[in-house]
């Protein structure tokens, strides 16, 4: 069975063909700076070598449309019998995969405000895929479906219970597709089974999310209602005294989506250093003595450190601390710094494995108490496994 992913984001769209259930890759590539007249696609396959077209490209729909002619045009791929997309808010609603129908699509428009980077490209990559392939059918991952079991106390925020019961306002969490990637593949290298392990992950790239899985049973999440709370973000501030809101808009006279815009595109390292939301780029600043990028370092730091104590006192401890995103599988200065300071919990990190390994691997001492290592995440197969074990059980 041939699975198209789609992961459809605000400027670009990333795609991989799955056969499954072997898992092998048959084609992948990525149209980005969708919107744009110099929009580009990327693409690779079995038998092609990668290749680079520069074009305009108007919206989500022509760039699909554009991924698959490219994927048409290619003799290798054969027929596509299903595609499996990457959705992030879905509410209350779903724990799982679901098939996407009319309700689906509902929700993703209904929770848009909440991920408005997000929900809308995402429905309009399911419209796009609707209207090119109708015959196909079509599945969605949330990622806040792997929160869903949170325990009462740790998804309520103490609000009036109203907003609650009317909003449903509460933490949802977000990154739950590849915290279901990072925790398996910790079990994998640990050689132990996901349930008895408590696992802090730290998904670490433009967006950061710090998880607790306590025996297979994510417990705690750092995103809320929103993917802003939490860690501090390549744009987004993370957690911040929500009087410190109002402040601002009072003191600069900012409408309510003027700070949203703040809040999520100005802010984090970016609005800190001043430098760039490319955290290379800040840590290549730093170095020069710039000292606002120093700061804007810190201050993530910081944030994951804290992280990682809270969880560690609220699963009783824990016996692996996994990196993982962009920044966690290849920054080992930013590895080095979160792991300092935490002997006393029982990780003893190994510099020579952190600075020179590279892949999977361990990055603290054999004798280490608690262990530290690093994996990759791949949502794209997550997401194809999903998609086709769903398929798969209910026969169609």
């Amino acid at each position: 069975m041939n699975i198209l992913v789609l992961n459809c984001g605000g400027s670009s769209v990333k795609f991989q063909v799955f056969d499954m259930p072997s898992e092998r890759v048959i084609a992948k590539g990525m149209v980005e700076r969708i919107g744009k007249t110099d929009a580009v696609l990327h693409y690779s396959s079995a038998r092609q070598e990668a290749q680079q077209r520069v074009m305009p490209i108007s919206d989500h729909k022509a760039a699909i449309s554009m991924a698959l002619s490219t994927l048409t045009d290619d003799d290798s791929i054969g027929a596509i019998d299903a595609i499996g997309h990457r959705l992030v808010h879905g509410g209350e609603r779903y724990t799982g995969a679901v098939f996407i129908d009319d309700e689906v699509l509902s929700t993703l428009k209904e929770y848009a405000p909440l991920a408005p980077l997000h929900n809308p490209p995402n429905a309009l990559g399911i419209e796009a895929c609707k209207q090119l392939m109708p015959d196909i059918v079509q599945v969605g991952l949330f990622d806040t479906a792997l929160h869903q079991k949170l325990p009462d106390y740790a998804y309520t925020y103490a609000l009036p219970y109203r907003y609650y019961e009317k909003y449903r306002v509460r933490r949802y969490g977000f990154h739950g597709i590849a915290f279901t990637d990072i925790t398996e593949r910790t079990a994998q290298i640990m050689r132990k089974p996901l349930n008895e392990l408590r696992i802090i992950s730290l998904m670490l790239g433009s967006g950061t999310t710090a998880n607790a899985m306590k025996y297979g049973r994510s417990v705690d999440v750092s995103t809320g209602l929103t993917p802003l709370q939490g860690l501090v973000q390549s744009t987004r501030s993370g957690d911040i005294d929500p009087a410190a809101v109002t402040y601002i808009m009072r003191q600069e006279g900012l409408s309510t989506d003027q700070m949203d815009d703040v809040l999520n595109k100005q802010s984090g390292w970016l609005g800190i250093s001043g430098v760039s939301n490319d955290l290379r780029e800040v840590e290549q600043a730093a170095a020069t003595g710039n000292e606002r990028a120093r700061l804007a370092i810190d201050t993530f730091v910081y944030s994951c450190k804290k992280y990682v104590g809270a969880y560690a006192a609220a699963m009783g401890g824990f016996d692996v601390l996994a990196f993982s995103g962009g920044i966690g599988e290849k920054s080992s200065h930013i590895r080095q710094k979160v792991c300092q300071g935490l002997e006393f919990l029982g990780i003893e990190l190994d510099q020579e494995k952190n600075n020179a390994g590279i892949g999977p691997r361990f990055i603290t001492t054999e004798d280490s108490k608690t262990k530290a290592v690093v994996v990759s995440v791949d949502e794209e197969l997550v997401i194809a496994q999903q998609t086709y074990d769903l398929i798969d059980r209910e026969g169609r």
